[in-house]
């Protein structure tokens, strides 16, 4: 029977089938950060151990500062840090804590050091985990309880999704990355327009991509509802992976390589559903609401709520402007902001700090921005070509690792009602902090707007 790249990556795992539908996976590869707390205490509650901990991995990344030590945070944040290194140690999980060369983002360390693979089955407890899918891995996060399951088992029940296949044919214009490309999608289809599926992407601009930048894509899958986002491995995907720290070397990588390239969707397999990018994407896209489906192109104007099509989405949409501080029919650019955060899982590797380092040698920034690897690997590669230096001449801080202002777990938050330029995946309301008024973009579209002090079109910098 013919099969999506889904499907063979899900049935290669299935361990059983129940007769409601529930299957139980086999897990290859399991990450943790400091929220694995409660499930660890899970464990320690029913006596159990770590399964096999030779397939787990840990890294700190949610809560650890990044610029001072640990005694920077509050006091709940620091135990939190603490408990995570006690708790890898006791279990003798290899994991990265703060001050090691491998810390980083829990979505960034996975693929810069060769722990995600083609064709695994990957779980975290983090919702981004379908960042790893990017290299042909079903990748997806797991909650609190999972968490424990895998760690006990390495197996984990899941209900089988449906699949959905997301082509994008057009072609990019200057100044157009892969961040604008999956905010065009979920702007297409909505916040819940794939939700209870598994998005394969696929078409010349995938294929044209970059790891770094199909990772970008997969890692706001999330944000379009689905369980996980997927790109079939090529020979893109295996010369990225050669070389990597935990990665198969010789002759057992020739043969997972001979492998991986069946790791494609068949001709005749059929999708659940199938969307189609045709037109050419032509400009930068910013969000201008409290999610990722208000995104519009950078030359814009915010939309009227009157148009928004129903009642609900009407209300939806004004509440929206009213917790951003916006009006209908005004020019995006217009709008001044108050800061620029640069980094998080979604735009925190090496290529982004690139991207954005090109656009920071034009000027100066006229507000405050700051800039966080994704892993201090990401760290030390951007210094050694002097990204850094670039950055702190433009006036842009450089930090530590972590995710930082995304979530602002560690204290890099954006103050009540200012307005900030974000690289990171959500714009939800009080994510980047009380109050915070958060705009998506590209890292090349945020360090544009940090060097005008209002929403910038990147293109007006070339």
């Amino acid at each position: 029977m013919s099969q999506t790249l889904f499907e063979k990556v899900w049935s290669s795992h299935e361990i059983l089938r129940t007769e409601d539908g529930d299957s139980l996976l086999y897990v290859d590869r399991h990450l943790v950060h400091e929220g694995s707390r409660t499930a660890i205490d899970k464990l320690d509650d029913n006596q159990l151990g770590v399964a096999r901990r030779h397939q787990t991995f840990g890294t700190a990344d949610h809560y650890v500062p990044t610029q001072g030590g640990l005694d920077s945070l509050a006091v709940d944040q620091r135990k939190m840090v603490e408990t995570f290194d006690a708790n890898m140690s006791r279990f003798g999980i290899e994991a990265w804590g703060l001050g090691t060369r491998r810390q980083g983002i829990v979505h960034v360390i996975g693929p810069e050091l060769g722990l995600t693979l083609p064709g695994m089955v990957l779980v975290c407890g983090d919702s981004h985990t379908s960042t790893h899918g990017a290299l042909g891995a079903l990748a997806f996060g797991i909650g609190a309880s999972e968490v424990a399951h895998v760690l006990a088992t390495q197996a984990i029940w899941q209900r089988t999704p449906k699949a959905m296949r997301v082509s994008v044919n057009g072609r990019l214009a200057p100044g157009v990355f892969a961040k604008d490309v999956i905010l065009a999608i979920i702007a297409k289809i909505g916040t819940g327009g794939a939700t209870g599926h598994v998005i394969e992407y696929a078409g010349p601009v995938i294929e044209a991509m970059s790891i770094e930048e199909r990772l970008t894509v997969c890692n706001m899958s999330i944000e379009a509802g689905a369980r996980a986002g997927l790109v079939a491995p090529d020979e893109t995907t295996f010369a990225y992976v050669r070389d990597r720290p935990f990665a198969p070397t010789g002759e057992m990588l020739e043969q997972a390589i001979a492998y991986w390239r069946s790791l494609r969707t068949d001709t005749d397999a059929r999708f659940d559903a199938e969307i189609t990018i045709d037109q050419e994407l032509h400009a930068p896209m910013i969000t201008w609401g409290t999610t990722p489906e208000t995104a519009i192109p950078v030359d814009g104007t915010i939309p009227d709520p009157e148009s928004a099509g129903s009642p609900e989405r009407r209300d939806e949409w004004q509440r929206a402007l009213d917790y951003m501080g916006l009006a209908a029919g005004e020019r995006l650019q217009d709008v001044q902001i108050d800061q620029v955060f640069i980094g998080s899982c979604t735009n925190g590797r090496i290529e982004d700090l690139r991207a954005a380092a090109e656009v920071a040698k034009k000027g100066r920034a006229r507000v405050p921005v700051l800039v966080s690897p994704g892993s201090m690997s990401v760290r030390a590669q951007a210094e050694a070509e002097g990204l850094d230096r670039i950055f702190t001449e433009a006036g842009f801080e450089w930090r530590g690792a972590g995710c930082s202002m995304c979530v602002g777990m560690n204290g890099d938050l954006v103050g009540f009602q200012k307005r900030s330029v974000s690289t990171s995946n959500r714009n939800f309301v009080g994510r980047q902090g009380v109050g915070a008024r958060t705009h998506l973009a590209s890292p090349a579209s945020a360090a544009a707007s940090a060097l005008c002090g209002h929403i910038a079109d990147v293109r007006s910098l070339f």
